[in-house]
């Protein structure tokens, strides 16, 4: 069989465009997510989904896309609303908001036994992705990058210090809602096809990863795209199963992808690992040359 047959298929020129497209977006926003320290913030977002699922079917929408990307963004600025009084500590704060959303989206969608019409959101099915949803991704992927140009370096400083930031005139309470309304939008446009149960892994273990054995921005961006490149396309038992059309044995490919997936990272952790040890090992090695 040719090796490019598999391309005469729509569905998988889709889920081909979509990933070419997710790849750098989700590369570069897991890192300021990482740099932000919003881990927890994401996932409670992809964890929101199924409330906002269950408020579309409440209010009798046929496509319940729409109210998920409208709780999504309530759910996120009311995280940063009562994160930033004080009143308890972020991760409590964010655990409480996740755990009652997974409840009541749950509790709405289990209603007479058909929560498994909505199942397929936990692990989700890239080749079931429409042109329109991609004609969404290339929107939110050129306001990200607008945004990233406009607002990086002011982001970053908030990173470093807040207080700083706001002494030299930075708006650092609407950068922060932006960032969220952000993040939001992309977890959940991308949701459905990714899946609750992993889009936070995909948002967080590349920029975690690259975190480890970049000197300076550039490398962190470019090492978080190289290594969620490495997640989403070194699976190959999948690449044969699709290109033979063979869409029947989905959860054996999923189980497959999985057990990869941890192989993959198990590998680039010793990697990241090594490079630490050895820049350590080189900065010591300087400083003794220079007290000798």
């Amino acid at each position: 069989m040719n090796i490019t047959s598999w391309l005469q298929y729509d569905f998988m020129r889709n889920a081909l465009i979509a990933v070419l497209i997710i790849t750098p977006l989700f590369g570069i926003m897991g890192t300021m997510i990482v740099n932000k320290k919003m881990a927890y913030f994401s996932d409670a977002l992809g964890h929101s989904a199924l409330t906002g699922i269950a408020v579309g079917v409440v209010c009798g929408m046929a496509d319940t896309s729409l109210a998920m990307v409208i709780f999504a963004i309530v759910f996120a600025l009311l995280l940063n609303k009562i994160g930033s009084l004080n009143t308890a500590s972020t991760d409590t704060i964010i655990s409480v908001f996740s755990s009652c959303s997974v409840a009541i989206g749950l509790a709405i969608l289990s209603k007479g036994g058909n929560f498994s019409k909505y199942s397929s959101i936990l692990v989700g099915d890239v080749l079931s992705i429409t042109k329109t949803e991609i004609v969404y991704l290339i929107v939110i992927f050129v306001v990200t990058i607008v945004f990233w140009v406009l607002c990086f370096n002011k982001l970053n400083a908030i990173c470093i210090h807040r207080s700083v930031a706001k002494s030299k005139g930075i708006h650092v309470r609407l950068l922060d809602n932006l960032f969220a309304v952000l993040v939001a939008l992309i977890v959940m446009l991308s949701i459905k096809w990714i899946g609750i149960l992993i889009i936070n892994a995909l948002l967080i273990l590349p920029a975690a990863s690259s975190r480890n054995i970049s000197e300076n921005m550039r490398e962190y961006h470019f090492f978080s795209v190289i290594i969620f490149s490495i997640f989403r396309y070194s699976r190959p038992r999948s690449v044969i199963l699709h290109q033979c059309g063979n869409r029947s044995d989905d959860s054996d490919y999923r189980i497959g992808n999985i057990f990869f997936d941890i192989y993959i990272w198990q590998k680039i952790e010793k990697i990241t690992a090594r490079a630490i040890r050895n820049r350590y090992k080189t900065a010591d090695t300087q400083y003794k040359r220079k007290t000798v």
